[in-house]
């Protein structure tokens, strides 16, 4: 976040669920302090800084064997 980085997770609905639900939470962090334009934000116990140009994309292949369905809470993370 502090560099503006952009972040792709390819087949996002294969993670395993516990870790999901760890990825998630950052990510809803992260979307709230951009929202709140925030200049900083704590992510895994540190304060980091933020900047504007932060971007999360994700890619899924539904349908598949291995692929499941994402909680709506998930889903929502990523709709406009």
């Amino acid at each position: 976040t502090q560099t503006g980085f952009w972040g792709c997770f390819d087949e996002f609905n294969r993670i395993n669920p516990e870790v999901l639900s760890v990825v998630s939470s950052q990510v809803k962090t992260i979307q709230n302090a951009l929202q709140h334009n925030k200049k900083t934000l704590e992510l895994i116990g540190k304060e980091v800084p933020i900047t504007r140009t932060v971007g999360i994309f994700v890619t899924m292949n539904p349908g598949y064997a291995g692929r499941s369905e994402l909680p709506e809470n998930v889903k929502a993370l990523f709709r406009p």
